[in-house]
C-alpha cells in the first residue's frame, strides 16, 4: 500500500512538470523511496531501494537511480545495475551506469558485461560507451568479445554493431578454435570471419582439419579413378561379349 501511494506521488510530480513534456519523451519510474528537487535550469531525482526507471530506449534498473538536469536529460545508475536497450536489442550489467537522453550515450563502468542479442555477440570490460545513434561501442581496459568460435581479446576495441566488425589494438588476440591470431591492430568481420593482420604478426594454424579435407579429397578422387576404370573394363568385356 505505501509503495503503491509513492508510485502515485512520482506521477503526480511529474505531471506539473511543463518543461519534461516539451522533451516529447515519456519516463516511468519507481523506487522504494525518492527526494527530489526543482530549480531553474535544473531539476533532480533520486530513487532508492529496487529503483527502476523505463524511457522510449532504455530500461534500466538499480540500487540506486538519479535523473538530473534541464529535462531530466541525465540518468545515472550504481549498483547492481541491469538494462535493456531496446532499440540497439542490449542487454548489459555493471556497477555504475550515465545516460544522456539528448545524445542517446550511453558509458557502462566496472565490471560491464554486455549482450548484442540480435547478432549472438557477447563482451566484457571494464567500460563500455554505447552511441545509440551509431550503433558504436568504445570498449576499453581488459576486453574480452566472443562470437561464433572467435574468442577476441584486447585493451582497446571498437565493436560496429550495425556492419558487424571488431577493431582492436593493446595487445590484441583472436582464437578461432584451434588457431591464434596477434598484432598490433587486428580487425576482425563478424560476419565473414575474415581477419585482418596489422604490425609484428604472429600465429598459430592447426592443419589438422585442413589434412582431413585433402585426405578426403585424395580418397573421392581415387574413388572416382577406380570407378572410370571398372566401367572402361566393362566397356571393354561388352564388347567383346558382342563379338
Amino acid at each position: 500500500m505505501k509503495r503503491s501511494f509513492l508510485n502515485f506521488l512520482i506521477m503526480i510530480f511529474f505531471l506539473f512538470l511543463p518543461d519534461f513534456f516539451l522533451f516529447c519523451e515519456t519516463i516511468t519510474f519507481s523506487a522504494d523511496s525518492m527526494s527530489g528537487s526543482s530549480k531553474k535550469d535544473s531539476d533532480s531525482t533520486i530513487l532508492t531501494g529496487n529503483a527502476s526507471i523505463k524511457t522510449e530506449s532504455m530500461d534500466i534498473k538499480a540500487d540506486r537511480i538519479e535523473l538530473y538536469g534541464k529535462d531530466f536529460r541525465h540518468i545515472k545508475a550504481s549498483g547492481n545495475v541491469k538494462g535493456v536497450n531496446t532499440k540497439s536489442k542490449l542487454d548489459f550489467t555493471c556497477s555504475l551506469m550515465t545516460y544522456d537522453r539528448t545524445t542517446k550515450i550511453v558509458v557502462l563502468r566496472n565490471t560491464v558485461h554486455l549482450i548484442d542479442t540480435e547478432n549472438s555477440v557477447t563482451a566484457d570490460a571494464e567500460q563500455i560507451e554505447y552511441n545509440q545513434d551509431t550503433e558504436i561501442a568504445i570498449m576499453q581496459i581488459a576486453v574480452t568479445l566472443v562470437q561464433k568460435e572467435n574468442t577476441c581479446t584486447a585493451a582497446y576495441a571498437i565493436y560496429h554493431k550495425k556492419e558487424q566488425m571488431l577493431n582492436m589494438s593493446g595487445n590484441p588476440q583472436v582464437v578461432q578454435g584451434d588457431d591464434t591470431f596477434r598484432a598490433q591492430e587486428i580487425a576482425l568481420n563478424l560476419d565473414t570471419q575474415e581477419i585482418t593482420l596489422d604490425g609484428r604478426v604472429q600465429g598459430t594454424v592447426s592443419t589438422e582439419e585442413k589434412e582431413k579435407i585433402e585426405e578426403k579429397e585424395t580418397s573421392e578422387k581415387a574413388d572416382g579413378e577406380e570407378n572410370q576404370e571398372n566401367q572402361q573394363k566393362s566397356s571393354e568385356t561388352q564388347e567383346e561379349t558382342t563379338e
